[in-house]
């Protein structure tokens, strides 16, 4: 048997596992992600409107102006068409101009941050209707999801309603990643000490693969979940699961939690502390840690400005021998909190307990 016949046959195995592939991109199960196909579809169709004529006038004309073929024009003088070049100038341009259009378009409709107006292409968002609210907390190397609303959280496990308008709000933990549900909605950045968000919805039930889609570190490629689209009842019975499992989710809780693994086995709690993504989107889990909203508002009104002179220390300089007594030295006593904003609770602090050199 010719070694040709040998390697395509050692090839067909590949065949077989290729053709169990399910282009989820292309087939898609949310109204988001179909746009985002349909704008695909689109696009790649104008551009073959290029690509195919050029690549079939190559062979054309490769095969028409042959050495053999005698009975071809021969003109070396020949330089210019201006039909020729009409033709070759207008087509791109106006494929151009139609590409730039969509673009701007979808760009604006398919904006992650704009709120849903419709469920499919033949229902609009019902006036009134509330969308479910998760909070997204990307971690090392697992998912953390919070649904303030109904008080749980899971991790590496996401449960939506067939239909119903869903909004996320996602940060991270240490590094950049990136939430990406491919069936329902295109890919959204996660960052640390920053929100992003996106609206989408889910049109049929199912199990729907979830990963990342920016790597952030050795448990990269195990950071999956499964995303489950599920009937109003279906979705209410998952809730009352969680809520079934006894666990809590508090700051103790999530700094363990916080900690890098891999695989994370689904877990469910049964209650959040109500403050705890905002807590882990300021940096502030750490009761120790000021967090972050608090310094810009502190920084917004001038740092510590005038006010913050009356709330230092002074400590005289020390006779080291050398330099003899030395010039007085101020330092910040403690920082006032919003929670806290006449420090009331900072007169335990008045004893120093760090020695300024």
């Amino acid at each position: 048997m010719p070694r040709k016949i040998l390697r395509l046959l050692a090839l067909a195995p590949l065949a077989l596992l290729l053709s169990g592939c399910k282009l989820v991109v292309m087939n898609p199960s949310g109204d988001v992600a179909v746009q985002q196909r349909d704008l695909i579809v689109a696009s790649t169709v104008l551009m073959l409107l290029i690509i195919v004529p050029v690549m079939l006038l190559t062979v054309f004309f490769a095969w028409r102006y042959r050495q053999s073929n005698t009975k071809a024009t021969y003109d070396p003088e020949w330089h210019h068409s201006t039909r020729l070049e009409v033709i070759i100038w207008a087509a791109p341009l106006a494929i151009i101009i139609v590409l730039g259009a969509m673009t701007w378009v979808s760009t604006h409709l398919l904006d992650p941050y704009r709120p849903l107006d419709r469920i499919d292409a033949d229902r609009p968002v019902a006036e009134g209707t509330q969308p479910l609210l998760v909070e997204v907390v990307a971690m090392d190397w697992k998912w953390l999801f919070i649904y303030p609303e109904q008080g749980i959280a899971t991790v590496n496990e996401l449960a939506a309603p067939v239909d119903r308008p869903i909004t996320f709000h996602i940060t991270a933990t240490s590094v950049m990643n990136a939430l990406s549900i491919p069936a329902m909605a295109g890919m959204v950045y996660a960052m640390p000490g920053m929100q992003t968000k996106l609206h989408a919805v889910i049109n049929k039930p199912g199990v729907y693969d979830g990963l990342s889609g920016n790597y952030s570190g050795a448990g990269f490629s195990d950071m999956r979940f499964k995303f489950h689209g599920l009937s109003n009842a279906e979705f209410d019975s998952w809730v009352e699961n969680a809520r079934a499992s006894g666990n809590t989710l508090g700051r103790p809780e999530y700094l363990e939690l916080e900690r890098p693994s891999t695989r994370e086995p689904v877990r469910r709690f049964a209650s959040v502390a109500p403050d705890l993504y905002h807590a882990i989107l300021n940096r502030c889990v750490d009761s120790a840690q000021m967090c972050m909203d608090e310094m810009m508002r502190v920084d917004a009104r001038g740092s510590l400005g005038h006010a913050g002179t009356y709330n230092v220390a002074t400590r005289e300089g020390r006779d080291n021998g050398e330099r003899g007594r030395g010039p007085a030295q101020t330092y910040v006593l403690a920082i006032c909190t919003t929670s806290d904003p006449y420090g009331t609770r900072q007169t335990a602090a008045a004893e120093p307990t760090q020695q300024v050199n």
